[in-house]
């Protein structure tokens, strides 16, 4: 949540007046989404959040056990949020629109529309939680793999890529290129079902509403985690086997893209994105497990905390109030007064008084105990 806060800083707008300065580059690669093909630490902010909503089900659904809910009451609560998520994505999609804008690749929409399976999962055997989980993955690549190749007259401006664009796939992986797979195709049915301004016929970025499927594996590589969590091991050996799990991750997905068997990109959550990114997940976890719960260095983590305990707060005020921020303290502290360092780290300072204001807000309503929950 911090690092999607931190867009407002505009990094990567910053880097672009120092092209030939390594770290500055470094810094512009890390905090932007790659074009298809790779991962960034920015790519990691959507997975780290739907693999943790994973992690929180067997606490979540232990906790609700114990104040005597029923099942029929906790599924209810579950479909709920579901429906919750999704509406509460598609709102923030359509502000500043002339109508709903029914699109379905938002963060909170995605998880939104695999929660409830997830959440179904939480009460099965470890056994067909994997099988579960292979099967989302095997399907989805082989809905991909089987979906015919552009032909070599592709209109590829037709759907918002340029035939030069320097990220397209070569052999069998082009089965996952932008905007002429599987996923796209089924867009163009399912999102003209919905009222719009004008017939949808690709999304700019590659997004997809049909990786929610694959989203919902990652969810599932989260609750296996948070299963892991609550074994009866000792810290050090769950800290190990969420590592383990990290580096084996890690190289299964590596391999899959190497081989050409199914590349890595995030955009479209390939499987061999979701077992990828799951590596780092696991190791995400393991580390801030070790240094936090095994160690016992707390403190450090107090910023991230007030953040963490309000994540859909953050969320929301991170895509609703970042001008009426920006705009107020130029009402009242003047227009310029973030260009005092120069034109050049205007943004940096702006982007930096918007997230100490989010933060004061946050800290605010942890110091009260108000948090908001779905």
């Amino acid at each position: 949540m911090l690092l999607m806060a931190a867009e407002a800083l505009q990094l990567p707008r910053i880097a672009r007046n120092f092209p030939d300065n390594p770290i500055w580059q470094f810094i512009a690669h890390h905090t932007s989404h790659v074009e298809w093909v790779g991962c960034s630490l920015h790519d990691m902010i959507q997975p780290s959040f739907t693999f943790l909503a994973g992690v929180s089900l067997p606490f979540s659904v232990a906790s609700r056990s114990g104040k005597g809910q029923s099942f029929a009451a906790m599924l209810r609560h579950a479909i709920v949020r579901s429906l919750i998520l999704i509406f509460l994505g598609i709102f923030l999609r359509s502000v500043g629109a002339k109508q709903t804008n029914f699109t379905f690749e938002d963060t909170l929409t995605q998880i939104g529309l695999g929660y409830t399976f997830c959440f179904l999962l939480a009460f099965a055997s470890p056994r067909v939680q994997w099988i579960s989980l292979g099967a989302i993955l095997v399907g989805y690549w082989a809905a991909f793999a089987l979906y015919p190749l552009p032909g070599a007259n592709f209109d590829w401006q037709a759907v918002g890529v340029a035939p030069d664009w320097p990220h397209h796939l070569s052999g069998f992986a082009q089965h996952w290129d932008k905007n002429s797979n599987f996923g796209a195709r089924v867009d163009q049915w399912f999102l003209n079902l919905f009222p719009r301004t004008r017939p949808f016929v690709y999304n700019g970025g590659g997004y997809l509403t049909s990786s929610f499927v694959p989203t919902l594996g990652t969810m599932i590589f989260g609750l296996i985690a948070g299963r892991w969590l609550r074994l009866e091991r000792t810290p050090s050996e769950k800290a190990l086997l969420l590592g383990k799990a990290g580096l084996i991750c890690l190289a299964a997905g590596a391999v899959l893209h190497f081989t050409g068997i199914c590349p890595v990109v995030k955009r479209i959550w390939t499987p061999s994105w979701t077992i990828f990114s799951a590596g780092w997940c696991f190791l995400l976890l393991a580390g801030f497990y070790a240094v936090i719960e095994i160690r016992g260095y707390r403190r450090w983590a107090f910023p991230l905390v007030v953040i963490g305990m309000n994540s859909i707060a953050i969320y929301c005020m991170a895509h609703l109030w970042e001008r009426f921020i920006v705009s107020s303290l130029k009402t009242h502290l003047g227009q310029n007064v973030f260009k005092v360092p120069g034109d050049t780290f205007e943004p940096l300072f702006t982007g930096a008084a918007v997230l100490l204001v989010l933060w004061l807000i946050l800290f605010w309503m942890h110091r009260r105990k108000l948090y908001l929950r779905i």
